[in-house]
């Protein structure tokens, strides 16, 4: 396939790195470094398993060049000391076995730290915080400049000795240096604020300190957020300007886009489209002749190939594409691209792991992100039958990952296609994207040649005992809630009725006008779901009301989602209604109430989306019918279980070895 996609595998020397193809894993915070700062052994495994699946060039999360000041997470990567460098040195050694080079990414997290962290208040450019509500920092004085000036050097230094093959100073994304460079956090009026060139000064003194320790043939990426994507911030014409005056040593500019926020343009949202970003990267090559990196969203190869081949960018930036696949290079260089498990960026177990919640990462699609699939290693030591009650995503993995290891594995499914409600949930255009991973998953089954699957099948106890089960796994499912509320089983999902459920809309998504100006849409529910709603039917003109019991609406949701959606609310004037209770759904109308005052919202179209509940039509028969038999293990998976998300299915799917371990399979 090197043939196909031949600027994807034509190798490109900087200085004196030379990566063997142009994929480049952008640096993404994991949270899986000691409390210390130093580097896990887990860590090192996840950067490897990148390695080996050909990434060209892997640039390590950021590293604080001068903690706890500079620290943006508990569990940040430290290059600040010497005592580092030897689990450094470990990493780079382990990647280089594998012919990737390596660099890393150092920084300085400014007003983006956190007191209750770092025990002390941040820094930054002025007295802005670096994000809506955020904390209050304090503006650095000069000689405290010059000092972090120096560090970033030092840890430049520090790299280089570690045996990294490059580094990336970042000076985007709402950290130290882009707090200097952005007129929406620099509010100085010294010699480092006002004028672009004042602005870009701590840029400069930063990137000249850090040529002048690391010497002439050691390459320098500087990530920039091009264009700030926020009202009064950079533009990226102003980008381009500014650049001027620091661009001299950089070798490589790493193109990103956006702020804290407007994190949906910087952690792009799903519904960007593939390399949506390169327009930018492509803007700053013409100008200044650098070689630059893009990335956005970037998971199908030929975007990828196309993108270099117009000569937008020289190197493609993938992130949560490599932590859904590892193997995502190899994969495309040896022609399997049907098997690349897509990054959905639906940035649940991700950024909602770690920037949401403080988790370390985990990923939807990807149940194994830091050990890898070495399940593939083991295999049954005697004969086992496994029946799948269930096609959606979570009984699909539980399918695969037991006829993987051997198992002969029947997977039933009373619909007559495989995916379950990610499959209809992607019928939502800005939610397409997510169809990658059933689709994934359904190309996997297809596959494994003992893996057997009946579609348009209902899953009976009478059927289930033909095929003498060793394991049965229920996954069968959720189906809307719809609560004894006043009027709501009269209308809903009624034909040519006006109240609607989610998957009644989903049926419908076709019906619908694009210009629906006048017309007033109601949400019911404050979830995922009915925020799925609002961000179809907002942007075409309605006037939309959104109703939620709770206090907040978007509880729960990924940081990414979050930002997306109350941007969008606010720019379509959407009506957010918390602490607001459905009383009655009448024709037309919903009734609530809110402060012991009752409220009557029309509508031409009015949705109820007060979230899913179980569906598990068959499990208690089977129970019944194998009270008395215990060779037979039964599991229930997914939002069978408890309506939750796609990722807990998958996890749960895959845990079929423990219970095939369990039972003495393995």
């Amino acid at each position: 396939m090197k043939s196909e996609y031949r600027h994807i595998f034509e190798p490109l020397t900087i200085r004196r790195m030379t990566m063997k193809n142009r994929i480049m894993m952008t640096p993404m915070g994991t949270n899986y470094g000691e409390q210390s700062g130093e580097m896990s052994f887990l860590h090192i495994n996840y950067y490897e398993l990148r390695a080996k699946g050909g990434t060209g060039l892997i640039m390590v999360e950021n590293a604080s060049v001068d903690s706890p000041q500079g620290s943006n997470g508990t569990t940040q990567l430290r290059i600040d000391q010497d005592n580092y460098i030897p689990r450094l040195f470990k990493l780079t050694e382990t990647v280089h076995q594998h012919g990737a080079c390596i660099g890393i990414q150092i920084n300085h997290a400014g007003a983006s730290a956190q007191s209750a962290r770092i025990n002390m208040q941040p820094v930054s450019a002025s007295d802005v915080p670096s994000k809506a509500g955020g904390e209050i920092p304090r503006p650095l004085e000069k000689d405290e400049i010059l000092h972090i000036v120096k560090k970033y050097g030092e840890a430049a230094k520090r790299a280089q000795i570690a045996g990294f093959d490059c580094v990336e100073i970042h000076a985007g994304h709402s950290y130290l240096i882009s707090q200097f460079l952005s007129p929406l956090t620099n509010k100085r009026t010294d010699e480092f604020g006002g004028s672009p060139e004042n602005r870009a000064r701590f840029a400069k003194m930063i990137i000249e300190e850090v040529r002048k320790q690391v010497g002439p043939f050691f390459p320098i990426f500087v990530r920039i957020s091009a264009d700030e994507f926020m009202e009064g911030g950079n533009t990226l014409d102003d980008t381009l300007d500014y650049l001027k005056y620091f661009q001299e040593e950089v070798d490589v500019f790493d193109v990103s886009a956006a702020l804290n926020g407007s994190l949906q343009n910087q952690i792009d949202a799903n519904y960007h489209p593939d390399g949506w970003r390169s327009y930018m990267a492509k803007a700053v090559k013409e100008k200044y002749g650098k070689l630059c990196v893009t990335m956005g969203n970037i998971r199908d190869p030929h975007v990828a190939e196309d993108i270099l081949a117009r000569g937008d960018a020289d190197i493609i930036g993938m992130g949560r594409g490599l932590i859904a696949d590892p193997d995502w290079v190899n994969k495309v260089e040896f022609g399997d691209i049907c098997d690349i498990r897509k990054c959905i960026s639906c940035n649940i177990g991700c950024a909602g792991n770690r920037i949401g919640i403080n988790h370390p990462i985990r990923c939807t699609v990807n149940p194994a992100v830091p050990n890898g699939d070495t399940y593939k290693k083991q295999h049954i030591n005697k004969p086992c039958n496994v029946v799948v009650v269930g096609g959606g995503t979570a009984g699909l993995e539980a399918a695969c990952t037991a006829a993987e290891v051997g198992c002969t594995t029947f997977l039933i499914e009373k619909k007559d296609h495989l995916g379950g409600l990610a499959a209809e949930i992607s019928k939502i255009p800005d939610k397409k994207r997510l169809a990658d991973f059933p689709n994934y998953m359904i190309h996997r089954a297809e596959k494994l040649q003992n893996l057997f699957i009946f579609t348009g099948t209902e899953a009976t106890v009478d059927l289930i005992k033909t095929l003498k089960p060793n394991i049965i796994v229920n996954a069968t499912g959720s189906m809307p809630l719809l609560p004894p509320i006043k009027g709501l089983h009269d209308h809903i999902d009624k034909e040519g009725g006006k109240v609607s459920s989610i998957l009644n809309m989903i049926n419908h998504i076709n019906d619908y006008p694009e210009d629906l100006t006048g017309k007033k849409v109601v949400v019911i529910g404050g979830g995922a779901v009915g925020l799925d709603v609002v961000e179809f039917f907002a942007p075409k003109g309605a006037e939309v009301s959104i109703v939620e019991m709770m206090p907040i609406i978007g509880n729960g949701i990924d940081p990414v989602s979050k930002v997306g959606t109350f941007t969008l609310m606010d720019k379509y004037g959407v009506r957010q209604m918390p602490n607001t209770a459905l009383q009655e759904v009448r024709e037309d109308s919903f009734l609530v109430k809110a402060n012991d005052e009752e409220e009557v919202l029309p509508f031409d179209y009015g949705f109820v989306c007060l979230g899913m509940k179980a569906e598990v039509p068959v499990l208690q028969d089977i129970k019944d019918a194998y009270e008395d038999n215990d060779a037979v293990e039964i599991v229930n998976i997914g939002d069978s279980v408890r309506a939750r998300r796609i990722i807990e299915g998958t996890f749960e799917g895959r845990n079929i070895l423990n219970t095939l371990e369990k039972r003495g399979y393995l």
